[in-house]
């Protein structure tokens, strides 16, 4: 929690907490009896990328979150690489090359590998921005980011120590401007510079912040913390699209739960994601609730720290699954029949996101199906069962209802039921469906008088994986 990195936080001079970025000086370099990064851990590409623009007579490292994860010993996911050519110098060395962003212009090297492609973001070092005019926005925020500058002024630029070192694969070794390898030691965050001014320059920096104290268990400078709660508003000043992207990265970081507590002690939940304020705020969210969200984020946790792959249009469906279900329940008690009730909930539920982080329409359509298939699931007779195996996201439609039934708010039989009847050969799948008409109270009937065709059991395109959140959408 940010409360208790506070506390257990060590006193420093404020020259040394980072309060001033001051003229950039020379960097501590670290040997590989220092830093024991295993080469093993780097990515062939990233290294290749490095030594193809070293011969063309540019500097280049591999810098950032992946540093910080080959020092802890972590196999990187992503690798980014910090060089003086610029993006136009660097275009022209690849093949596979192409220039994104307006606000941050960087390339993207793409690789072509056996089992999927891989990308090396590739950015110029880039110059401080006290005097930027037009650059920055009144609130501080920096609205374009394509001045050049030196690599200790790149350094200065970036948001923590442990995020500012730079590490040669030909030498291996590490460059470190601001103490990022002492602060890993420490395991604390720290922000480099004033970090209210840093926040307002880019307010993603609390976000981020957040994450990674949660990611690593660091603990959160004092001073690093402390400007937060102040500047949170500052989050609505972000765009939608980097808004959605950052919030997806603290989802599937491995940590959420703890990362959305984290977010709720900075008070950086409050209209950011209209679905934390349900599920946060006890008074308002039902235990049953707030079960079925921390489970679903506990797999979801579980899967990503084995390395496993999650869907994250099934992710905000369980988020938002609370409050569709209450607008779904309100809408039948006003008279609406079942299936258009649920129909008229979903809208109403992704409605009420638009205020703050938009979630993006291809997960939308995703949340939309998983919703409608649940009902389906309680139809266990006739035709249905063999219609619903048939359905492209019937994984994910499963897994989301076998969250239900962990949780109590379905019988815990109906999981059992649709588990066997996966496994089962036709003629256990019919003897399924028998025992599922004969129960008292059956909900799955409306086909209980109609003449039953015997099919052929269809060939199973089902993952093997059958843990909650496993569907690929």
């Amino acid at each position: 929690m940010i409360t208790k990195f506070i506390k257990r936080i060590m006193r420093r001079d404020p020259m040394e907490r980072g309060t001033h970025i001051g003229p950039a000086h020379a960097p501590k370099r670290i040997p590989k009896k220092t830093h024991r990064i295993d080469p093993h851990l780097l990515s062939k590409n990233a290294v290749k990328v490095t030594h193809t623009l070293q011969q063309a007579g540019y500097e280049a490292f591999i810098v950032g979150g992946a540093v910080r994860d080959l020092v802890l010993g972590i196999g990187p996911k992503d690798f980014d690489v910090a060089t003086n050519a610029t993006p136009d110098q660097v275009q022209r060395l690849f093949r596979k090359a192409r220039l994104i962003g307006r606000r941050f212009q960087i390339v993207h090297v793409t690789f072509f590998g056996k089992a999927h492609p891989e990308i090396i973001e590739v950015s110029t070092f880039r110059a401080l921005l006290d005097n930027a005019g037009d650059h920055v926005a009144e609130s501080g925020r920096i609205l374009r980011d394509n001045v050049w500058g030196s690599q200790g002024e790149d350094a200065a630029r970036r948001d923590f120590t442990i995020n500012a070192m730079y590490y040669d694969p030909s030498t291996e070794t590490v460059l470190d401007y601001h103490g990022g390898m002492s602060d890993m030691q420490k395991k604390t965050l720290r922000m480099i510079g004033d970090p209210a001014k840093r926040y307002r320059e880019d307010p993603i920096r609390m976000l981020r912040a957040i994450r990674f104290a949660a990611k690593t268990g660091f603990t959160l400078d004092s001073a690093t913390a402390a400007p937060i709660s102040e500047l949170s508003a500052l989050i609505h000043d972000v765009p939608a699209a980097r808004l959605f992207d950052e919030i997806l990265k603290l989802l599937m970081s491995g940590y959420s739960w703890a990362a959305i507590q984290c977010l709720r002690e900075a008070g950086l939940h409050h209209g950011l994601l209209p679905l934390l304020d349900h599920i946060l705020d006890s008074k308002e969210s039902s235990k049953t609730a707030n079960d079925f969200v921390k489970l679903a984020l506990a797999n979801t946790d579980q899967r990503i720290q084995s390395g496993k792959s999650i869907s994250a249009g099934f992710l905000f469906a369980t988020l938002l699954w609370p409050e569709l279900l209450k607008n779904w329940q309100n809408n039948i008690a006003s008279g609406m029949s079942n299936i258009p009730a649920l129909h008229a909930a979903m809208d109403d539920t992704i409605a009420t996101q638009s205020s703050g982080m938009t979630i993006q329409r291809r997960f939308e359509s995703d949340m939309r199906e998983i919703w409608s298939m649940q009902p389906r699931f309680e139809k266990r007779v006739g035709r249905y069962p063999y219609r619903l195996i048939e359905s492209p996201r019937f994984r994910a439609g499963y897994d989301f209802m076998l969250l239900r039934c962990a949780t109590g708010e379905q019988k815990a039989s109906l999981g059992e039921w649709w588990t066997s009847f996966i496994s089962a050969d036709p003629a256990g799948q019919d003897g399924l469906m028998a025992s599922a008409k004969n129960e008292v109270g059956n909900p799955a009937g409306g086909t209980s008088g109609a003449k039953r065709r015997r099919r052929r059991k269809p060939k199973s395109t089902l993952p093997t994986d059958s843990g909650a959140g496993s569907a690929e959408i």
